[in-house]
C-alpha cells in the first residue's frame, strides 16, 4: 500500500471554542482528519482525530483593550477564523471579569504544577487537607493504604490525587490496572463514609476526564454512573440537613444552635466541593453526544436543576449553569428543564440591581451572565417566553441590560421575549425603552447593535411604547423623541433607525400628529437617498400619514412629487416592495379630494394598471390597488366620473377579482361594486361610455357568488337529466315504455310545465329566483333597487372597506433579523 500512495492529505475543521475553568485561556477543540492519496486521487486511508488546543492570555487585566486583543489572537491562531470575532471578544470578557478561585494569584498562575494542555481541576480543600509531598517511586506504598483502615485510604487517596494532578503521570497511570482498580473499588465501597475519600478518588478520575483519550478509563469503570448516584445522595442529604436545621428545638440553647450552624455550614461547604468535582467530570463526559444522551436518560437535567440552590454557592452554581447551557441547545433537554422548573430556579438567581438574588446571594456577576445565557438558549421556546413574564424576569433581566457586562446577553432573550404581541406592552413598564433610546443615540459609532436596533424595532410596534419613544429622553419636550430619531436617521442613512420611525407612524393618535411637521424632509430624503432600503423606509413612513390635516396635494405640487412617483413604478429595477409602497402612499394621497382628482390627471393610475394586469399573482399589490380604486370611486363626483370615463378597465378588473381566492381582496372589491352597480351616477355612465350591461353583470355575478352552492345543485340536476337521456337511448325498443315509467320523476324537470333550466338565460331576469312569481313584484323589486340611496350607500362602503394592513406588519421580525 505504501508504494501506491501518492500524497498525504491532512485537514483541520475546529469545532468548539470555550474559556479554560481556571486559566486564563481560550480552549480550541478541532478535528484532524489525515488521509492517504493513491496514484488516481482516490482515498485510500483515512483517520479522523479529535484534539485541543490552549491559548494562554497573559497580562489579562479589568484595563486590557478587549477588541484590540481579540484582533491579536485571530491574527495569530489560524484554528479560529475572522468570522468568530464576536464570540472571541464574548469569551476573553468574560475572562476578564470572572472572579478568580481562592488563593488564586492576580496574575493567573496557580500554585499546583497542573499545566495540562485541556481542561484545568477544581481547586478542592480536600487535597490541602494533605500537606505531605507524593512521590512517584512510593506509588506502590499509596496503593498499599487503600486496602487499610478509613485514614490510611483517606491518606492514600490523598497523595494518590497530587501525582494524578500532574498530565505527565497520567500516561503511565492508564497502563496501571491495579492503581485504576483499587481506586474505583475503594470509591464504590466507601464513598459514603468519608466526604473527603469520596472528593478525592472522584478527583483523581476527574484528572483522567480531562483528555478524551483517557474517557474510555472511566466508562469501562463506570464511574460516570456513580458519579450521578453520589451526587443524587447527597442532594438528598443536604436538604434533609437543611430540614433539620430548620425545626424549632425548644430544648436546645443559642450556643448549641450557633455551633450546629457552623458544623453544617462546614458539611456543606464539603458536600459542595463533592457535588462540584463530580459535576465537572460528567461535564467533560458529556463531550461525547451518545454520552450525553446516556445522562440525559439517568436524570442529569434533574439533578443540575436542583443544585441550583442558595446553598450550592457561586462555584457550584457557575458550572450547574454552564453544564446546563451545553445541553439546553437540544430540544429533549430544553423540554426537560421547562418541565422541572428551572425558569423559576433561574428567577432566583437574577435580581433587581443584577448583582444580588431573592434567595441566593450571589456576589459574582458570572452567574447573572451565564443565567442570561441559558435564559437565551430557552428564549427560543414561545412557551418559555410566557413562562419567564409570569416569573417577573422581565424587569430583572431590563435591569442587567444596564450593566454593559451582560448588555448583550440580555438585550438578545429581551428581543426574543418582544417577539411576542403580548409581551411587548409589559416593556412599557420596565426602563426599556429609556434604556434603548440611550444606546441608541449616544452611541458613538453609526451602528449601535444589530440586536439593540432589533428590539427597538419590535418594541415601536406596540401603540404604547411607541409613545414612550416620541415622548421623552431626558426631558419634558413633547416629541423631542421623534425628533433625535429623524435627525439621526438623516445623519446617518440607517434604514433600520427609519424603520423604527415607520413602526411608530402606523399607530393612529397623538404620536402621528408629530409627523406633520416632518413630511418635508422625509420626502426630499426619499427622492435624494441613494440607499433604496431608506427610501423604501421613506414611502412606509409617508403612506402611513392618512390625516385629514395633512394637505397632500400642496405637498405633492411643492416637491413635484408624481414625476418621481411614476418614474420608480415604470423603473426596471426597482423592487416590489417599491412598487407596493408607492400604491399605499397614492391610496393615503387619495383620502385627499383635491390630490386625488391631481392623482387622475398625472396618469400614474394608467402605470398601476399595468402593474396590475402583470403582478396579479401577488395578494397584497392587487389588495393596495383595488383600495386605490375603492377611494376614486368613493369619492366626489366629479372624481368618480373622471375615473369611470378614463379607466373603465379598472371595473373589469374588479369584476373578475369578485371571487378571488383572497377574502380580503373580494370583501373590497364587493364594497366598491356595491356603488358601481346601483348609484344612479354611474348607471347613465355606464351606457354612455362603457359596456351597457356592466351593471346587470355585477348583479348576475354576485347573485352567482352568493348562490354558488344551488347553482351546483341545478348543474348536477342537469347532469343527471343528461345521464338519463343517454341511457333511454341505448335501450332495446321493446322494454323502452318501461324504462321511461322509471325516470318519470327524474325527467319531469325538463317538460313544458315550468321548472326548465337554460343555461343560456339571465339568471337575474327569471322571476323564481326571487319572492314571488308575479312580474309586477318582481319588477317592482328591481326598480327598487335602482333607486337605493347612493349617499348612504358611499357613506357605508367607506365605513367597511377600511385600510388594508400591509404585509409589512407580519414582516417587521424578519427584516430586523435580516
Amino acid at each position: 500500500m505504501s508504494v501506491d500512495a501518492k500524497f498525504l492529505k491532512r485537514k483541520i475543521k475546529p469545532s468548539l471554542l470555550d474559556v479554560h475553568p481556571v486559566e486564563n485561556a481560550l480552549v480550541i477543540s478541532y478535528e484532524v482528519e489525515a488521509q492517504i492519496f493513491g496514484e488516481l486521487g482516490d482515498p485510500m486511508v483515512g483517520e479522523k482525530k479529535e484534539s485541543q488546543k490552549l491559548v494562554r492570555i497573559k497580562g489579562l487585566t479589568e484595563d486590557t483593550d478587549i477588541d484590540t486583543l481579540t484582533e491579536e489572537i485571530i491574527s495569530r491562531c489560524t484554528l479560529i477564523h475572522p468570522s468568530r470575532f464576536g464570540e472571541v471578544k464574548q469569551l476573553l470578557f468574560y475572562l476578564q471579569t470572572r472572579k478568580k478561585p481562592d488563593g488564586q494569584p492576580k496574575d493567573g498562575k496557580k500554585k499546583e504544577a497542573w499545566t495540562s494542555s485541556g481542561k484545568d481541576s477544581p481547586d478542592l480543600e480536600a487535597f490541602n487537607a494533605c500537606k505531605e509531598v507524593a512521590n512517584l517511586n512510593d506509588l506502590e506504598d499509596y496503593i498499599e493504604m487503600l486496602y487499610e483502615e478509613i485514614n490510611s485510604k483517606c491518606r492514600g487517596a490523598a497523595l494518590i490525587l497530587q501525582l494524578t494532578r500532574n498530565p505527565d503521570n497520567l500516561e503511565e497511570f492508564f497502563d496501571n490496572e491495579v492503581l485504576l482498580s483499587a481506586l474505583s473499588r475503594v470509591l464504590r465501597e466507601d464513598w459514603k463514609r468519608n466526604l473527603d475519600l469520596a472528593t478525592n478518588l472522584v478527583y483523581c478520575f476527574y484528572c483522567f476526564s480531562v483528555f478524551t483519550q483517557f474517557h474510555s478509563i472511566i466508562q469501562n469503570y463506570k464511574i460516570g454512573s456513580l458519579c450521578m448516584e453520589i451526587v443524587r445522595h447527597e442532594l438528598t442529604r443536604r436538604q434533609k440537613f437543611l430540614a433539620d436545621v430548620e425545626k424549632p428545638d425548644g430544648d436546645a440553647s443559642n450556643n448549641d444552635r450557633v455551633l450546629s450552624m457552623k458544623k453544617l455550614k462546614i458539611l456543606i461547604r464539603k458536600l459542595n466541593q463533592l457535588l462540584r468535582v463530580c459535576f465537572y467530570l460528567l461535564l467533560n463526559l458529556s463531550e461525547d453526544p451518545k454520552v450525553e444522551q446516556k445522562m440525559r436518560s439517568k436524570g442529569v437535567i434533574k439533578l443540575l436543576v436542583e443544585a441550583l440552590t442558595p446553598e450550592s454557592g457561586n462555584d457550584l452554581v457557575i458550572l450547574v449553569l454552564t453544564f446546563l447551557q451545553r445541553l439546553s441547545v437540544y430540544i429533549e433537554n430544553k423540554n426537560d428543564m421547562a418541565l422541572l422548573g428551572v425558569i423559576g430556579k433561574l428567577s432566583f438567581l437574577l435580581s433587581e440591581d443584577g448583582v444580588q438574588g431573592h434567595l441566593f446571594q450571589c456576589d459574582d456577576p458570572s452567574v447573572v451572565n451565564l443565567s442570561l445565557r441559558l435564559l437565551f438558549n430557552l428564549s427560543f421556546d414561545p412557551d418559555l417566553r410566557i413562562a419567564m413574564v409570569k416569573e417577573g424576569l422581565m424587569p430583572k433581566i431590563v435591569t442587567a441590560m444596564g450593566d454593559e457586562r451582560h448588555r448583550h446577553q440580555a438585550v438578545c432573550v429581551l428581543y426574543h421575549l418582544s417577539m411576542d404581541d403580548k409581551c411587548k406592552s409589559m416593556f412599557t413598564y420596565t426602563q426599556a425603552i429609556p434604556l434603548l433610546m440611550k444606546f441608541l443615540l449616544d452611541s458613538d459609532e453609526d451602528d449601535p447593535g444589530m440586536e439593540v436596533m432589533a428590539l427597538i424595532i419590535n418594541l415601536a410596534a406596540n401603540r404604547k411604547n411607541a409613545a414612550l419613544i416620541c415622548g421623552t429622553v431626558g426631558s419634558s419636550r413633547e416629541g423631542l423623541g421623534l425628533k433625535l430619531l429623524l435627525h439621526r436617521a438623516f445623519k446617518t442613512d440607517d434604514p433600520l433607525i427609519m424603520k423604527i420611525i415607520r413602526n411608530i407612524a402606523q399607530h393612529d393618535g397623538p404620536t402621528k400628529h408629530l409627523f406633520i411637521e416632518f413630511v418635508g424632509d422625509l420626502v426630499e430624503k426619499m427622492k435624494d437617498s441613494p440607499n433604496e432600503e431608506l427610501t423604501l423606509e421613506c414611502l412606509g413612513v409617508l403612506g402611513n400619514l392618512n390625516l385629514p390635516e395633512l394637505d397632500w396635494s400642496l405637498v405633492t405640487d411643492e416637491y413635484e412629487l408624481f414625476p418621481w412617483l411614476k418614474q420608480k413604478l415604470l423603473a426596471g429595477d426597482s423592487e416590489d416592495d417599491v412598487r407596493l409602497e408607492i400604491i399605499v402612499l397614492l391610496g393615503t394621497m387619495a383620502g385627499d379630494d383635491v390630490c386625488a382628482s391631481h392623482i387622475l390627471k398625472s396618469g400614474i393610475v394608467a402605470n398601476v394598471l399595468q402593474i396590475l394586469n402583470a403582478k396579479q399573482e401577488d395578494d397584497e399589490l392587487v389588495l393596495q390597488i383595488v383600495y386605490l380604486f375603492h377611494r376614486f370611486v368613493a369619492g366626489k363626483t366629479d372624481m368618480r366620473e373622471g375615473f369611470m370615463t378614463n379607466y373603465s378597465d379598472a371595473i373589469h378588473y374588479m369584476i373578475d377579482l369578485m371571487h378571488d381566492a383572497n377574502a380580503e381582496i373580494c370583501k373590497l372589491c364587493d364594497a366598491t361594486l356595491d356603488i358601481v352597480g346601483v348609484s344612479k351616477i354611474f348607471l347613465p355612465l355606464l351606457s354612455r361610455n362603457c359596456d351597457s350591461e356592466w351593471a346587470a353583470r355585477i348583479k348576475e355575478e354576485k347573485f352567482q357568488h352568493h348562490n354558488a352552492q344551488w347553482l351546483e345543485m341545478v348543474s348536477q340536476l342537469k347532469d343527471r337529466n343528461k345521464a338519463v337521456s343517454r341511457r333511454n337511448s341505448l335501450m332495446n325498443s321493446s322494454g323502452r315504455e318501461s324504462r321511461d315509467a322509471l325516470y318519470d320523476d327524474a325527467s319531469s324537470l325538463d317538460d313544458s310545465g315550468g321548472n326548465s333550466y337554460d343555461p343560456q338565460a339571465n339568471l337575474l331576469d327569471r322571476a323564481a329566483l326571487f319572492a314571488g312569481s308575479d312580474s309586477e313584484d318582481t319588477g317592482k323589486a328591481s326598480s327598487d333597487s335602482e333607486e337605493f340611496m347612493d349617499a348612504n350607500l358611499i357613506d357605508n362602503s367607506r365605513k367597511n372597506a377600511g385600510r388594508p394592513k400591509s404585509r409589512y406588519n407580519n414582516r417587521i421580525a424578519a427584516r430586523a433579523e435580516q
